[in-house]
């Protein structure tokens, strides 16, 4: 046998042999390929199949957060409702005409009044009492009552102090008074149905 023929048959061997291993590389791909989709198959009928016992579960959730939302947005428009009623009353309270603001004011310093000889802090705004009114309401009650120097920021109403106690007749405070007292009834007029 010649040189020739020897590296013939060695290049014939080699690519018999490559062509042997190509084959069965095909096949093993091939094989790998068929059970990769098998298995890819199994996980996706497993995934719908998981998603479809799910379902009902994933809208119920939805459902309560939806409803937890809507109850969440319900409450704060109550809420904000319920704060322009009592809001609604300071403005009313505001606008009373001379005589029934004035009287309205006498009846909170008589029932406000212990001693008689308290101070009486009117707001920076007032228009109606002054030491005048003061005066005459000491006459008609028989009370000694001071008026302050000083001037608060509210917008109607008094404070009435003696040494370290004060009671607040202001407005602002007899909203929220009754907004702590009145707040079950307001919501019950407001949102019964």
């Amino acid at each position: 046998m010649s040189l020739a023929q020897i590296t013939e048959k060695i290049e014939r061997d080699a690519r018999e042999e490559a062509e042997a291993i190509l084959a069965r590389s095909r096949e093993q791909a091939e094989a790998i390929k068929l059970e990769t989709e098998a298995e890819a198959g199994k996980l996706d009928e497993a995934a719908r199949a998981r998603f479809a016992k799910e379902r009902p579960e994933i809208f119920k959730r939805r459902e309560i957060v939806a409803k937890l939302d809507v109850n969440k947005i319900r409450l704060d428009a109550e809420r904000r409702l319920i704060s322009d009623v009592f809001a609604g009353g300071l403005q009313r309270l505001g606008k009373l005409g001379k005589a029934e603001y004035v009287a309205f004011c006498e009846r909170l310093l008589k029932l406000a009044a212990e001693s008689g000889d308290e101070t009486v802090e009117l707001s920076a705004g007032e228009k109606y009492l002054d030491s005048a009114w003061l005066d005459n309401f000491n006459k008609a009650s028989g009370l000694r009552l001071k008026l302050s120097d000083r001037r608060g920021d509210f917008s109607g109403g008094f404070v009435l102090s003696q040494g370290r106690i004060a009671v607040n007749c202001t407005f602002e405070m007899l909203i929220q008074a009754a907004s702590e007292n009145m707040e079950n009834e307001v919501v019950r007029r407001l949102f019964s149905a």
